[in-house]
């Protein structure tokens, strides 16, 4: 079997993951005949990705609902492991809605017509620390709604805790003080409860929870006859004997034709949380999803609409100095950082800093998710700066970072730069002594193999071609996300005009993968 671009095979099957890059907590739900997906975008702007499958295979992004983080103050720098945790997508008189757990402010909701916007503003829900991984449920037959949470033990002291609300319908406030649903250290062997996702099926409430911890944990269900419980629970998906370690956390959808699917995240390291799909099924009362209780590899594709073939883009020609949905910023951006123009290609502002010596204090570092396990990355970088200092580059991005690239010397004039800081260190170092780079313009490559490990070389335009720079970096994650791809251009503080860096021809290559 050949793999093709995305996750389907060219026999009828898939194979796991169908989203093979950091699409950290998803939820779904189908439309029609539609299937729309969202995850956690932490601090990265805009927030909340949406994605689009007619077959639960094959995902494009068609955009993101948030376009800014609240409290604006408090996203102006980057805090990779706030912001938008765990959201939850549902379907409801006619609009779209999106909850969402910020752990240091509250439960927020938005809301649309159309999946594409526009979206309604921010509204807290519930303000207070520690509440995240919120889902909301309407009641079709009672017309009642509900809310259900769990909460983060960093900001609350509480964990292994799922708490619900009665909520208006018009899910815009909570109509009582709230109640315990399920504690979980009542029952054995269960920790780190959280993520969980609210259902009416067969006339029971439904709550899908993961615990265990994100590497190591469990697909659990909850059932009970009432909302207030109490609730039978079930472990329905686990390890067993595969390699997929950690498969929990995420929606359960039904397609037009009436089969159960259930899409869930692996934690990968480096890559952030991958996104798989099990087969679901009804059994004795009880969901039964991948094969008896573990996740597969490969399976028979769903029943569903034909799509082509495709994943996410990740190449980016920056059209009329536009950058592609797939990227984001690692805080609200600020007017200025990019500079417009007509033609191909992105320019960025060499925004002045006093932390240019460290690209995971930058905000203004444009990001994206790794897009496969193994790839390589081009992209042409000039530097229009003679002020000395001035930089700009390609970035692996996590707790640990290397980038390559371009910065202005001393007298002014352009060399190429491979530096890197480890993760417990405050400034970058050199990785490979800098070198000359005439015409202030050079084209930079890294090569990602299995294990995230990234092999950097630049083409100074010499007539050398791309040479070998600096030892091979292992990519690492943030606390809750994966590493990721950056470009940034920074200038020393300073005043007066500094200069912009041009990016063009943005080229990701993918590895087929065969196992």
């Amino acid at each position: 079997m050949t793999p093709v671009r995305g996750a389907g095979l060219d026999d009828g099957t898939y194979r796991n993951p169908v989203l093979d890059s950091d699409w950290s907590d998803p939820d779904v739900v189908r439309v029609g005949e539609d299937f729309y997906l969202t995850a956690s975008s932490f601090g990265r702007v805009p927030g909340l990705p949406l994605l689009h499958s007619r077959d639960l295979v094959h995902w494009t992004l068609i955009g993101h609902a948030l376009d800014r983080l609240e409290p604006e103050a408090d996203f102006s720098v980057p805090r990779h492991d706030c912001g938008v945790w765990a959201p939850s997508l549902r379907h409801h008189a006619g609009r779209f809605w999106i909850f969402w757990g910020d752990p240091d402010h509250g439960i927020q909701q938005i809301n649309a017509e159309d999946i594409r916007g526009p979206w309604s503003a921010p509204h807290l829900v519930k303000a207070g620390k520690g509440l995240i991984d919120a889902c909301p449920l309407w009641d079709e037959e009672t017309g009642e709604a509900y809310l259900v949470h769990a909460w983060a033990k960093s900001r609350s002291g509480i964990k292994n805790r799922l708490t619900g609300h009665r909520m208006s319908p018009d899910g815009r406030e909570l109509l009582d003080e709230g109640t315990t649903l399920i504690d979980a250290d009542t029952i054995p062997g269960w920790f780190t409860l959280e993520g969980p996702k609210l259902y009416r099926h067969d006339g029971f409430f439904w709550i899908f929870a993961p615990a265990g911890g994100v590497e190591t944990g469990w697909q659990g269900a909850f059932r009970s006859r009432t909302f207030e419980g109490p609730y039978e629970e079930r472990v329905v998906l686990e390890q067993g004997r595969t390699e997929i370690n950690g498969p929990h956390q995420g929606g359960w959808v039904r397609t037009a034709a009436g089969e159960d699917w259930f899409l869930h995240f692996q934690a990968r390291g480096a890559y952030g949380r991958v996104v798989h799909l099990q087969p679901m099924r009804w059994e004795g009362g009880w969901p039964v999803i991948g094969d008896e209780g573990e996740p597969v590899l490969v399976h028979r594709r769903p029943k569903a609409a034909e799509q082509a073939a495709g994943a996410p883009a990740s190449s980016d020609d920056f059209p009329g100095g536009r950058f592609g949905r797939q990227w984001q910023w690692t805080a609200n951006p600020r007017p200025g950082w990019t500079v417009g123009h007509a033609g191909d290609g992105l320019r960025l502002s060499c925004v002045r800093t006093a932390y240019a010596h460290d690209l995971r204090a930058l905000p203004n570092v444009l990001v994206q998710r790794l897009p496969a396990e193994e790839f390589t990355v081009e992209v042409g970088i000039t530097l229009e700066s003679g002020e000395p200092g001035a930089k700009a580059g390609l970035a692996v991005l996590g707790d640990a970072f290397s980038w390559i690239g371009l910065e202005a010397g001393a007298d002014g004039t352009a060399r190429l730069v491979h530096r890197y800081a480890e993760a417990v260190a405050e400034h970058e170092r050199d990785a490979e002594h800098p070198r000359p780079a005439p015409g202030a313009a050079v084209r930079v490559r890294i090569e990602v193999t299995r294990g995230a490990r990234c092999r950097f070389s630049a083409d100074t335009g010499d007539g050398a071609g791309f040479r070998p720079s600096g030892q091979v970096f292992a990519a690492t994650p943030w606390r809750w996300v994966g590493a990721l791809l950056g470009l940034f251009a920074t200038a020393p503080t300073g005043t007066g005009p500094s200069g912009t860096a041009g990016f063009t021809a943005f080229r990701t290559s993918e590895r087929p993968r065969t196992s």
